[in-house]
């Protein structure tokens, strides 16, 4: 279904700690009505993200929707696909699947499925997944002595897949398999280094020059104060810095964040301090997030575009009212369409 698309598109998404089903229809058909190309919905331990996107479909007329992200562990690739299937179906065409490893705490703590070589996993789920939207026979990795089957459904060869991943084996994955790849807290200075290596990997299966979309999720605050809105910023930054786990902290220190990083953490002893991003950690702020009155907001884009994103996903803030959903929507309004299609 080839839709039209601004000249500078933008998706929205909203935190994982965001479990308000109207406030997340809400998202989803503001931004339909105020243009954004696509509304992404992860799951975590809330809602099943399928029926809810369902829901989305049936309420919203030309946005694409996806899963950012399904994980690779709480699923089979069967369900996984027969999901994709039918939501590309009752969204005419605008259903993108996004797939990632999860994290262990989720995938152990919840779906109580170790979390264990997840490259290894994300390639065979997203190989299953592909083949049975083709309309083969899935290729079956564990019970190889059964008689693989086949979904009874119409093709849908064509369906993107996006995959989430920070690692540079992921990426590579990415490049060599999916139709886009969904970074997060990947400063855009770095974003180039992504694009390489997903050249890296699409050169392992003749792709060479087939680079996926590149969708960054970006947290994003928008007010009239300026103040209140890097504060808001600030806080998505400690919450990951300091609550999350290692798993943040040490890849922006891989990629040469150390200071900064340190720095936040230093900054933030406690759950109950004020959130603090210190200036000499001004300039991670920067690279992660974006800021400001709307015009500044808005611009703070500009880089990202330059630096290779394809589809900037804005990532909303938890408990927004109503109000400032519609807020924060049209102080980041994509520009007019121009001529195009996507994905």
């Amino acid at each position: 279904m080839p839709i039209t698309v601004a000249s500078r598109p933008l998706g929205v998404s909203v935190m994982p700690l965001e479990n308000r089903r109207e406030a997340i229809l809400r998202i989803a058909t503001t931004a339909d009505r105020l243009g954004y190309e696509a509304v992404f919905l992860t799951e975590t331990w809330a809602h099943d993200t399928t029926v809810l996107l369902s829901e989305v479909a049936a309420r919203t007329q030309r946005i694409h929707l996806g899963s950012g992200v399904l994980g690779v562990w709480g699923r089979s690739a069967a369900t996984l696909a027969m999901a994709a299937s039918t939501l590309h179906a009752v969204s005419e065409g605008r259903f993108i699947l996004g797939l990632g490893a999860s994290t262990a705490q989720l995938t152990e703590g919840l779906h109580d499925v170790p979390f264990e070589t997840p490259v290894k996993q994300m390639r065979r789920v997203l190989t299953q997944v592909r083949a049975l939207l083709k309309g083969d026979r899935v290729p079956l990795a564990v019970a190889t002595g059964a008689r693989p089957l086949r979904l009874n459904l119409p093709p849908t060869p064509t369906l993107p897949i996006y995959l989430a991943g920070l690692a540079e084996e992921t990426i590579r994955l990415a490049g060599e398999l999916a139709d886009g790849w969904f970074p997060f807290l990947f400063p855009y200075a770095r974003l180039a280094e992504g694009v390489a290596l997903l050249n890296e990997g699409a050169s392992r299966n003749s792709r060479a020059g087939h680079v996926p979309a590149v969708c960054p999720f970006i947290p994003a605050v928008a007010a009239d104060n300026p103040a209140d809105a890097r504060n808001g910023a600030a806080w998505f930054l400690v919450f990951y810095m300091t609550s999350m786990g290692p798993f943040y902290p040490k890849m922006l220190a891989r990629q040469g964040f150390q200071k900064e990083v340190d720095a936040i953490v230093a900054a933030n002893p406690g759950r109950d301090s004020a959130v603090v991003v210190p200036p000499e950690a001004e300039g991670l702020l920067e690279q992660l997030t974006l800021f400001g009155t709307p015009e500044q907001a808005r611009a703070r884009l500009t880089p990202w575009y330059a630096a290779g994103a394809s589809l900037p996903i804005l990532l909303l803030r938890p408990n927004l009212s109503p109000e400032e959903i519609d807020f924060t929507l049209s102080a980041f309004r994509p520009d007019p369409p121009a001529r195009g299609g996507y994905p």
